[in-house]
């Protein structure tokens, strides 16, 4: 049951501030973009409506339901705080309209990673036009505006809004307040008259006008807790269907938190240590579901046992994921993560493989100080890993399966039968057979090279360094003279005939130049750079006349390269 009552903005602020209204442990971070709440404050001026906001009535005296957090002030995150002892004062915990409300308090009272929210106090009042803007100076706003209607230049007066508000709450009198700013400025005319009407619209829509429609929902305190708690959780995944959509995993992280407060914290900390290597939210629900072996968790069916198995198992997650970057480091992969947009799926069963073994915590942390690397246990770990990114077993697309559904099923209905036991990457080679995937060799050879995931190959090829995301992918030699001499496009777009440079470097001196003029006349370091690309130091096949025996030789060195990472030698 909500019973709803409009107030003026002002008095939601004063709340606010005085942490009246609380942000519950469910609900996510701020998301909204300057854009947007720019945006409302125009909405707001214009008097059209924007949603009510839904809050939990919390009485004084009583334990709330939720962990809760205070708003920010300048678009930081803030940690929620579990309360044991009843509460001193009523509070509202906001279940819906948070987004909104965090944009005026953040626009009134403060700043938005260092920027200011400034109001056009020359913007144009009669077409209903009002102009807010994010800035960390103001001598970077735009100093003019065309009229609407007959497109003459106007002035923009930029104000800060945080200041306007101060002083209107303090003197609370429109008149004084306008003629105070105008004295200031030293405007009169028309320009004086606009700046008036802006001041006086302002002050109307959020000290006057009951702009803000607040629905109080109560709870029945003697129905047991998670009864209550599973009803507000309910109520918070229904309203998510309206207002500004939470992606799936924000709304399962949000349903854990409300099942147990610690799951904020633990979502944080983990996230925090981990996001180098792509492990996010999202990432780490998923990888929850499957440490209990569960890859087809739907949303709707997250509950307290999910928060349950991540609280009791916080520690050992921890620990797994310590150990999981140990060992990309061991393997040299830990750089291939860094670069982004990396699936998570390997990361997923490497973790699940050490999350599984027959050991304490302590002993867990050291699980791979006890292998060499060159021990066989760590080698098939080693193997599977590479030889899957290689064949692009994981790609979103052209796999053969789709990666994120029908491959963590099947690599799980394997993976489950050897807990705590060595990686069983020998079946899961043959999984990928039997499927069958597009393509996929254990062996790779020199006709597979076009096969096999490029962004690997290129990992592997640059000593598996992190690659530089202002190269671009060069042709070794160009493709307008290759084709020039009419050979087949297949071979001139190769990965054999490709390489990565800077882009400077590509489309300034090497562009479109024969590669025996560009090693002879403009690669200082000429063993260097045959070494690091991979070319052939035989000069003669440098000539694009010998292309051919070009490709047949690199290919060897590329083949030789990719062989030689994977067997470790």
């Amino acid at each position: 049951m909500a019973n709803w009552e409009s107030k003026p903005l002002s008095e939601i602020i004063n709340k606010i501030s005085d942490d009246y209204y609380v942000l519950p442990v469910i609900q996510r971070r701020l998301v909204w973009t300057e854009l947007k709440m720019e945006l409302l404050f125009d909405t707001l001026m214009k008097g059209n409506s924007f949603g009510g906001i839904m809050v939990l009535e919390e009485e004084r005296g009583s334990k709330p339901l939720f962990a809760y957090r205070r708003f920010t002030k300048d678009g930081s995150d803030i940690k929620s705080t579990d309360i044991d002892a009843p509460l001193s004062q009523e509070q509202y915990f906001v279940i819906d309209g948070q987004q909104r409300l965090q944009t005026f308090y953040i626009g009134l009272t403060g700043n938005l990673n260092g920027k200011e929210l400034y109001f056009n106090l020359n913007s144009e009042h009669k077409r209903l036009e009002f102009d807010f803007k994010f800035s960390d100076k103001e001598d970077k706003l735009p100093k003019t505006q065309r009229n609407g209607d007959d497109e003459c230049v106007m002035q923009n007066i930029w104000y800060p809004v945080n200041q306007l508000y101060q002083r209107a709450k303090k003197i609370q009198d429109p008149q004084q307040l306008q003629d105070e700013i105008v004295k200031s400025l030293r405007v009169e005319g028309l320009l004086e008259q606009n700046i008036k009407a802006n001041i006086l619209k302002f002050y109307l829509s959020i000290f006057t006008l009951p702009s803000i429609g607040i629905a109080k929902v109560l709870i029945n305190k003697s129905l047991p807790e998670m009864e209550n708690k599973q009803r507000i959780v309910e109520l918070f995944r229904r309203l998510n269907d309206g207002g500004t959509k939470l992606s799936s995993f924000d709304l399962v992280a949000s349903i854990l938190k409300g099942y147990s407060w610690g799951m904020e914290s633990f979502l944080d900390e983990i996230i925090e240590s981990n996001k180098e290597i792509g492990i996010g939210q999202d990432e780490l629900i998923k990888l929850i579901f499957i440490l209990q072996d569960n890859h087809k968790k739907e949303m709707v069916n997250v509950g307290s046992d999910d928060a349950k198995f991540a609280i009791d198992n916080k520690q050992r997650i921890k620990i797994t994921l310590k150990v999981l970057q140990k060992y990309l480091h061991m393997s040299k992969l830990y750089n291939y993560y860094k670069e982004g947009n990396r699936s998570a799926i390997p990361l997923y069963f490497i973790a699940y493989h050490i999350f599984h073994q027959n050991l304490g915590d302590m002993q867990l942390e050291g699980f791979f100080d006890r292998f060499d690397i060159k021990s066989e246990s760590f080698n098939k770990l080693y193997q599977w890993t590479y030889i899957s990114l290689l064949n692009g077993v994981f790609k979103s697309k052209g796999a053969g399966w789709i990666p994120y559904k029908t491959g963590i099923r099947k690599i799980l209905e394997i993976t489950k039968d050897f807990k705590g036991r060595e990686f069983p990457n020998n079946d899961l080679y043959e999984l990928y057979e039997n499927h069958p995937l597009h393509f996929f060799k254990r062996q790779v050879n020199a006709g597979d090279l076009e096969q096999l995931d490029r962004s690997m190959v290129y990992y592997i090829m640059y000593d598996r360094e992190r690659i530089v995301r202002e190269q671009d992918i060069d042709h070794i030699h160009p493709k307008n003279i290759l084709e020039s001499k009419e050979y087949p496009l297949e071979s001139i777009n190769s990965i054999v005939n490709f390489q990565l440079l800077d882009f400077k470097t590509n489309r300034g001196e090497k562009n479109g130049k024969e590669l025996k003029e560009w090693i002879n006349n403009y690669v200082d370091d000429k063993k260097s750079y045959l070494s690091r690309h991979l070319i052939p130091d035989d000069f003669l096949l440098w000539d694009s006349d010998n292309f051919s025996d070009f490709m047949e030789n690199r290919r060897v060195l590329l083949l030789e390269k990719i062989q030689k990472c994977i067997n470790r030698c």
